[in-house]
């Protein structure tokens, strides 16, 4: 048995961003929190200033908190709860891209669930409905606009921890490529990688099945034609427009089939060392891609062509090695770093983030069960 989560309504296309007023009050709004981060907010005709715009034209007030940081923490959660309960709102828009909305989802369980954060980590776990949650959103990566996760980050513990559950998925979402317009080359190519892993890992996964794999291979084909344009020149609209679709896709796909070892992973160098998401996921990709390759050969040789390899007379295994290659090659054209080493981390802290890797609720869905000396190892690899 599958089941599938998205939010009831989903818009997508060039100023798709107008309809943000009045879906929220649709919703029956009379006060929304704005969610973002100060470069967003700060942003003259930025997406923060036409959310605030729109809403006003639907007679719908606004507060704003714009501190969100680049891994959402518990305590911007808890900055974001103040502002919210103080200003008396009545719901949640999220501007940005994943860390304000997964922030925004932490406001709003932390708005209705007692006790620390930390105690919801795992999958549903939430017992209250959230306050409506309208996602706008700004980058081609996450897809935390359309996902029942929220990745927060425990600052005692520095471990990020997910809280999955239906009740976390906005309610309406809206993927406007305009917003995405001249972003920086560095965040187009982590957003982008992060959308990638996200395809890989939902069609290599326990829990794959026949729709996420749809979701999943349009996403890889579109990114392996896309992502190197977004990057060379921001303002390519097309290029913008498709990695947003891929990251849709992604998105939809991973949500429903899981993840894998490069997310259980890549949250511990987020939490340990505030490592861009969609970097730390990319250099650990190729790696944890051989390590799973014993578990679906062909489907590896299918993601070789999905990235546009020939494997015209290759054996499966021969077409698999091909996949690892392109997903090197493509992280190096975009300028992710070559390895661990170059981001700062330390061999000593391996043990550790393999022991929260392994209870991280992504470690669950991995093709292949491993061990903690076996992240260990695809940890030094990608040194």
């Amino acid at each position: 048995m599958f089941d599938y989560f998205l939010p009831s309504t989903n818009y997508f296309g060039r100023d798709s961003v107008k309809v943000v007023g009045e879906k929220c009050k649709l919703l029956g709004g009379k006060k929304a929190l704005i969610v973002t981060d100060n470069f967003l907010s700060q942003l003259p005709g930025g997406p923060v200033e036409q959310v605030i715009n729109y809403l006003k034209e639907a007679d719908i007030e606004t507060a704003v908190y714009d501190q969100v940081e680049p891994n959402p923490k518990d305590t911007n959660v808890a900055e974001g709860l103040k502002i919210y309960e103080e200003e008396n709102c009545d719901m949640i828009v999220t501007v940005g891209g994943g860390s304000p909305h997964d922030c925004g989802k932490g406001i709003g369980i932390a708005a209705t669930h007692e006790g620390d954060l930390y105690d919801y980590a795992g999958i549903d776990k939430l017992v209250n409905p959230l306050p409506p949650i309208v996602a706008v959103n700004t980058t081609a990566g996450t897809a935390s606009e359309i996902t029942r996760h929220a990745v927060i980050t425990n600052t005692k513990l520095k471990v990020k921890f997910v809280i999955v559950s239906w009740r976390n998925t906005p309610l309406v979402s809206i993927n406007d490529p305009m917003l995405m317009l001249g972003k920086p080359a560095a965040l187009t190519a982590a957003t982008g990688m992060d959308a990638l892993t996200h395809a890989v890992e939902a069609y290599i996964t326990l829990n794959a099945n026949p729709v996420t794999d749809a979701a999943a291979i349009q996403a890889m084909k579109l990114i392996s034609t896309n992502l190197r344009q977004a990057v060379a020149y921001g303002k390519n609209i097309e290029a913008r427009e498709n990695m947003a679709y891929a990251s849709l896709l992604a998105g939809m796909a991973f949500n429903n089939s899981g993840l894998g070892y490069v997310h259980a992973m890549a949250h511990q160098l987020g939490g340990l060392y505030d490592m861009p998401h969609g970097v730390a996921n990319a250099i650990l990709l190729p790696h944890v891609a051989r390590y799973n390759l014993i578990s679906n050969p062909q489907k590896y040789a299918n993601i070789a062509q999905f990235l546009g390899e020939n494997i015209e007379g290759l054996s499966v295994r021969e077409a698999a090695d091909k996949a690892i290659e392109a997903l090197r090659r493509l992280s190096e054209d975009v300028g992710i770093p070559s390895g661990l080493a170059e981001m700062g981390v330390k061999e000593e802290d391996f043990e550790y983030m393999a022991k929260m890797a392994m209870k991280d609720g992504n470690a669950g869905t991995n093709p292949i069960s491993g061990t903690e000396e076996d992240i260990i190892k695809i940890f030094k690899e990608a040194m």
